[in-house]
């Protein structure tokens, strides 16, 4: 059996078990793997952590992150971050900047008409306090906070 981490269009994550890659390939050109969320069956397999064998030494756990003063941007211990983590986030900007509404300090508001479906459903970004951020998730709207690094063109 393999363990497959999962994801729809919408970008809903969810996992499977299947006998080998083969059986996932067949099910999903069948259109037979359905997201538990929203049921889209245009399903492909996601980014994964490898696997660590048995009796590998784990390391020691980080510490729970802490949340950076509004504004400051959070560097990475040791010093600069590292070339290849800062080329990852710019392509993650320029993704999110290119797929979704930039809707400022409102995003607050928006998150919440659009959960309620005042407001057409869409991915949003903009800006949000930590106690803005929380109130939402204790409400059961999804959100992210990313690193939120300078383009890669400028």
């Amino acid at each position: 059996m393999i363990h497959y981490q999962l994801q729809c269009r919408e970008a809903h994550g969810f996992d499977g078990w299947f006998r080998d890659s083969a059986a996932f390939e067949a099910q999903a050109a069948r259109g037979l793997i359905a997201c538990p969320t929203c049921g889209d069956t245009n399903v492909a397999r996601a980014l994964m952590a490898p696997a660590l064998a048995k009796g590998a030494a784990l390391p020691a756990p980080l510490p729970p992150p802490q949340p950076a003063p509004a504004g400051k941007p959070v560097a990475v211990a040791g010093g600069g971050m590292p070339d290849h983590l800062r080329a990852m986030l710019q392509r993650m900007r320029a993704e999110v900047e290119r797929t979704c509404d930039y809707v400022g300090a409102d995003f607050a508001d928006e998150a919440r008409r659009i959960h309620s479906g005042e407001s057409e459903k869409r991915g949003i970004y903009g800006e949000a306090t930590p106690e803005q951020a929380e109130a939402l998730a204790e409400d059961g709207i999804e959100v992210a906070r990313i690193p939120w690094v300078p383009r890669a063109d400028g």
